[in-house]
Parts: structure tokens; sequence; C-alpha cells
């Protein structure tokens, strides 16, 4: 049993409720709330990586919602857990720095805006502040911490999980060494931020948040396909040095030196996730 899980009386799902209020218009299409170094495709994402937000539900039990409670999901993505919250009756309102992932939400009838979380200004508007695989594209993560500080009421809670120390090493590893031969250096490409607990729960409680739980556990993930769909969908940064019609080589070359470590005998690839998962309040 995960030792993070909290226990308490189970929510009875009910219908899903009316958005907090109308929605902010959308910016032009292609364009996101800030200058993102990674963009997302939601239809990309659904096939190559639904199996981040499914193994969300787990921070979600965390969060022990409960009905009525105004909720902010961070990086809700085109809202598969945003939506969970909201049949749990919950008022739930979703952000991501992606138009696309956004407008994806709002088409299954979320209230979903196009908001930075290093930068949102919400004033104690709400109960909870909800983050699942996200905080980790956090290159300021003081600044998050922050502006969800500032969104909670007193009392409000503050759970979430993403990369933790040591996630997806072998691949980053192995990106790292391609990107060496052809003379780039991948600290200057990195967009991800993997904390220990000891470091994010220092950062948590120097803005005031009394930590409940935090740790950092390995989740060994199989992914749906090859190492190849995954590295498209989430490490489109690295490649934003290489010509175009170079990345395809490039994407077999990670592929290929990871198949030792990360892919076994039958074919199945996997993923060495690491995650980091806390649970903290704001007196």
């Amino acid at each position: 049993m995960d030792s993070t899980k909290q226990t308490g009386n189970p929510i009875a799902p009910t219908a899903p409720i009316a958005p907090l209020s109308p929605s902010a218009p959308l910016p032009p299409p292609g364009r996101d709330a800030f200058a993102m170094p990674q963009t997302w495709n939601p239809d990309r994402y659904i096939a190559n990586a639904r199996f981040v937000a499914e193994l969300g539900m787990g921070v979600v039990e965390l969060l022990a919602p409960v009905a009525g409670e105004r909720i902010l999901d961070v990086g809700c993505g085109d809202g598969f857990l945003t939506a969970k919250l909201a049949a749990m009756g919950c008022k739930v309102m979703g952000i991501d720095a992606s138009s696309a992932q956004v407008d994806a939400a709002r088409k299954s009838g979320l209230d979903a805006r196009v908001v930075d979380a290093e930068t949102m200004a919400f004033t104690e508007d709400f109960d909870a502040v909800f983050s699942n695989a996200t905080l980790h594209w956090m290159r300021k993560p003081d600044a998050a911490i922050d502006g969800v500080w500032r969104a909670l009421k007193p009392g409000g809670r503050f759970v979430g999980e993403c990369g933790g120390a040591g996630c997806v090493a072998e691949i980053r590893a192995a990106l790292g060494r391609a990107l060496a031969k052809r003379g780039q250096d991948f600290d200057a490409l990195n967009p991800w931020y993997f904390a220990t607990a000891e470091e994010y729960g220092a950062k948590l409680a120097a803005r005031g948040f009394k930590v409940e739980s935090i740790l950092v556990f390995p989740r060994p993930t199989p992914l749906p396909g090859e190492m190849r769909a995954w590295l498209e969908t989430f490490a489109e940064n690295f490649m934003k040095g290489i010509r175009p019609e170079e990345r395809a080589a490039f994407l077999t070359e990670v592929q290929e030196d990871l198949r030792p470590v990360l892919c076994d005998a039958e074919g199945q690839w996997s993923a060495d996730y690491t995650r980091l998962r806390f649970r903290a309040v704001k007196p």
C-alpha cells in the first residue's frame, strides 16, 4: 500500500456541476500562455501518455476531495483528472499553459483557462490546489508555490505529484550522450526540475505550508508504444537545435541506446519514472 494514502469516508460520485464562471477567451491557435519549452498535442498525448493521468488517481485519493469544495487543478491538460474531481461534486477550475490542451478540456465541458502557474494571480479562491505530473516542468518552483499559497484559503491544502529526484535518469543520460555527439549541452536544453523530498519540502515550509507528507518513490512504468513515441511526446525541447530532417535519426539513436536497459525481451518498453508526492496545508 502506498504510504501516502489517506483514509476517510468515501465520496459518492455525483453528476458533473456547472463551471465556476464563464471561461476566459482562448489565445489565438498555436499560442500558449508563455514561451513553453514544450508544445502539447492532445491527440498525441492521449495515444502516448494517457497512463500519466490514469496513474494520478492515487493523488486524487491523497487529496480526499469533498463535494462542494472549490479546487484548482494546476496543469489540467485535457481535463482527465479535472473531470474526475468534478464528478465527485467539486467545483473545479483547470489551468494549463497549453492552449491546445485547454481547448480539449473545454470541449469536455470543463472550466479550463490558459494560465502560467508561475505567474497565476488567484487570491484565497480555493479550498484545495491539486497538481499531477506538472510541477517538474516549472523551472521557477518558488514562484509556483507562491501562486498556490495565494490561491488557497486559510486551511486549504496543496496536494501534488510530479517527477522527483532520479526521474527518467536513463532517458536523460541517453539524451545527453546523443546531444554531446552533436556539440549540444543537455543542461542548457533541460526543461525539467526533479527535486528531492527534502528540497521540495523545504520550499513548501519556507513559504509557510505545513507539510503533512512528502516522499520520492520509484515507479517504473510500461509504455503503450516504443520509446521513440515517448521522446516525441515529452522530449521536444532537446531537439530545438537539431535540423528537422535530422530528428528522426536522433530519436532512433536515443531509442537504440536505451533498448538494453528499458526494453525487455518481449519488446515491452518502460520509462524509469521516479515520483515526488506530497500533501501540505496552508495554516
